[in-house]
């Protein structure tokens, strides 16, 4: 069947046609070590349909499947535009292409709305459906890749050449791609939020979402109410030591228990770290191991040249208490990468051990580079032990090296990499990524401290009108900004997040950190980490 490219999508949809009929178990992908249900096959005669799904069909049901998300449809007019995009590719652009299990002509995501009620086939014959708001997505591609998740309502059969026919439509508003429009692009539209959190037909994620953020903009709302800027500064809890466990000869990890517990606080994201402001005065950032942000599990590795912040925490005891401020994340885990590829060394695997897991759970394709200096240094075994045959360890006390050349060479097809480890590490895997071709969107860098220090440099802030100030040796520029401002949002200060970028309008600067695309150095930098030289014009 030749896919159609002479439709209408943006004729309102009241009738359509079963082109093909689809579904598959799971099963091995070239290339892939997880199991899949999205190499659909051709199916003849009538197929039965119940509330999961077409009869023979399987899902991966972390993501697809159940009563919610039984079929997939998809518009078949949209392939030739795929295939217009990527004509290197064209020839896998064909229906079936993205695991539908319905090919359709007219239906889409622009004519069908939320809570569409339709008859496939005859009433006596065919199941009854409806449209959640569950969408399939292909991040970084084109607007084009969303489909049509349809619930199985009614028990029934179809076949190739069914009619399908809109019975009811409940929210002629919201069409799909309008409500992918609040879900993923226009997030801060309060008042569109609040009418999405309202429609009953959402499917579950989509409905949780935005009623999440309309539940944050609630507490916001109330903070400001208090007399509160919920921008302006870091806000400080008391957490107790509810557990400390020596992991390793270096490595001990901390149980941190907040000592009056929120009950907003939701899931910690993955890729966390959590900043400490300790007794002695310092600012450390750890990486979340696992938890949530009333009760997380950190892993700090004891320091040769700890400047104290290693040290006061392998000094501390059970029942201390340390606080804590923000709990944030600068990784995006890249959802359309085919093979996620972790390089890690030592302490530095703890900033990716709960992503590492959560993508084992959801079957998303992992394989962990991972050096050690022996295996007596491995700490969270039971974590890593999960992993499996994910997991390639090199162990220097038996001659191993981890040849980052060879890996960033023999990357797979479409994968994502992150790194974390020591400087050296961190650094071959800078230049040996730029050698490999990869973009700096192909790659992560998670620092846990920076070298901030250097010549002292002066700092015109020409929006504020043109005051001057000095960053001392020892100090950042986010430092003094914030000691003259207050105002400066900041969040890892190591360099990983870009929250704390400003405009350089004249001067030099010594770069830092991994925020920074390299076309941004030219008119920004980073105030955590980056510092100028001799100096420097910037605005806020």
């Amino acid at each position: 069947m030749a896919p159609a490219a002479d439709v209408d999508l943006y004729a309102p949809f009241e009738r359509d046609v079963i082109l093909e009929v689809r579904s598959s178990k799971m099963k091995a992908m070239p290339g892939l070590s997880v199991l899949s249900g999205i190499d659909k096959r051709l199916r003849e005669g009538r197929v039965p349909v119940s509330m999961t799904g077409l009869d023979d069909d399987e899902h991966d049901l972390v993501f697809h499947g159940g009563s919610d998300k039984a079929i997939l449809g998809y518009c078949s007019s949209h392939y030739p535009d795929w295939q217009a995009e990527y004509p290197e590719a064209a020839s896998r652009f064909q229906p079936g292409g993205f695991g539908e299990n319905f090919v359709t002509r007219y239906m889409n995501e622009r004519n069908v709305c939320v809570g569409d009620i339709i008859q496939v086939g005859e009433p006596d014959i065919g199941p009854l459906l409806q449209i959640p708001a569950e969408e399939l997505r292909s991040e970084g591609l084109c607007h084009l890749t969303h489909g049509m998740v349809l619930p199985g309502a009614q028990r029934g059969t179809v076949a190739v050449g069914d009619q399908i026919r809109l019975v009811e439509r409940r929210w002629p508003k919201w069409t799909i791609e309008r409500v992918q429009e609040y879900l993923h692009r226009k997030q801060d539209d309060h008042a569109m939020n609040e009418e999405l959190a309202a429609v009953e037909d959402l499917g579950i994620e989509s409905r949780g979402n935005f009623q999440k953020r309309v539940a944050n903009q609630k507490a916001r709302e109330k903070k400001v109410a208090a007399g509160e800027n919920p921008d302006k500064s870091e806000k400080w809890k008391d957490y107790k030591i509810a557990e400390k466990k020596r992991q390793t000869e270096r490595i001990t990890s901390f149980t941190l228990e907040a000592v009056e517990k929120d009950i907003e606080a939701g899931d910690a994201q993955l890729g966390s770290h959590a900043r400490l402001k300790l007794p002695n005065g310092l600012i450390r950032s750890y990486s979340i191991v696992s938890g949530n942000p009333n009760r997380f599990e950190l892993g700090v590795a004891l320091e040769e040249a700890s400047r104290g912040g290693s040290k006061f925490m392998h000094g501390t005891a059970e029942g201390d208490v340390i606080q804590v401020g923000r709990i944030t994340s600068d990784v995006q885990p890249k959802g359309a990468a085919s093979q996620h590829v972790f390089i890690a060394g030592g302490i530095g695997i703890t900033a990716f051990l709960a992503m590492m897991d959560t993508y084992r759970q959801i079957h998303w394709q992992t394989i962990l580079h991972y050096a050690v200096r022996s295996e007596a240094d491995i700490p969270f075994p039971k974590t890593l032990d999960l992993l499996g045959d994910s997991v390639k360890l090199y162990d220097a006390s038996k001659g191993q090296r981890m040849d980052i050349p060879a890996i960033m060479k023999n990357l797979g097809w479409n994968s994502y990499v992150y790194v974390c480890g020591p400087s050296r590490m961190m650094d071959e895997a800078r230049r040996v990524s730029k050698e490999a071709g990869l973009s700096e969107a192909d790659i992560h860098f998670e620092a846990f401290a920076a070298d901030t220090t250097g010549d002292p440099f002066e700092v015109e802030v020409a929006n504020r009108g043109g005051k001057k100030l000095q960053v001392g040796e020892e100090e950042t520029l986010l430092e003094v900004l914030k000691r003259n401002f207050y105002d400066i949002p900041s969040s890892c200060e190591v360099g990983n997040c870009g929250t704390c970028k400003v405009s350089l309008k004249c001067g030099n600067v010594e770069h830092r950190g991994t925020a920074l695309m390299e076309d941004e150095k030219k008119d920004s930098m980073l105030s955590c980490v980056s510092r100028g030289m001799g100096k420097i014009v910037i605005e806020m």
